[in-house]
């Protein structure tokens, strides 16, 4: 299966692009907001979603079956930017289970701030915004 062909489907919010990377019966979970998803609910949760969107992948590991990827996905005007890291679960080159979790760009918060800990990763470590 080709993690970045897929991405881009779902980056595009291609419906038939993104059907065919997946089983019928594939279930899909967002652990953040606690919701699992049919193929179609999925896909109609992605491209539905307002605006324009576009996007990168950052690391992919591939074991056997399983697939873990992280991915920086951000609007087209700049407005908003995320990072997804989703594990999945492959069954001869089409996706039977997505675990997806989803994060806000965004500030450390302020109490991070006042102790003057971390360093941003941009700083030279490479997932540079």
């Amino acid at each position: 299966m080709d993690i970045k062909a897929y991405w881009q489907a779902v980056l595009r919010q291609d419906t038939p692009a993104i059907r065919e990377y997946f089983w019928e019966d594939a279930y899909i979970c967002w652990h953040n907001t606690d919701e699992r998803f049919t193929v179609e609910e999925f896909i109609r949760a992605n491209c539905e979603y307002p605006g324009q969107w576009d996007g990168e992948v950052k690391r992919l590991v591939q074991d056997g079956d399983q697939i873990a990827v992280a991915v920086r996905v951000w609007t087209e005007d700049g407005a908003s930017s995320f990072h997804a890291v989703s594990f999945l679960t492959v069954r001869q080159g089409k996706i039977c289970a997505i675990d997806e979790y989803w994060g806000e760009d965004g500030e450390p918060p302020q109490w991070r701030k006042e102790k003057q800990i971390g360093t941003p990763i941009g700083a030279g470590y490479g997932d540079e915004k």
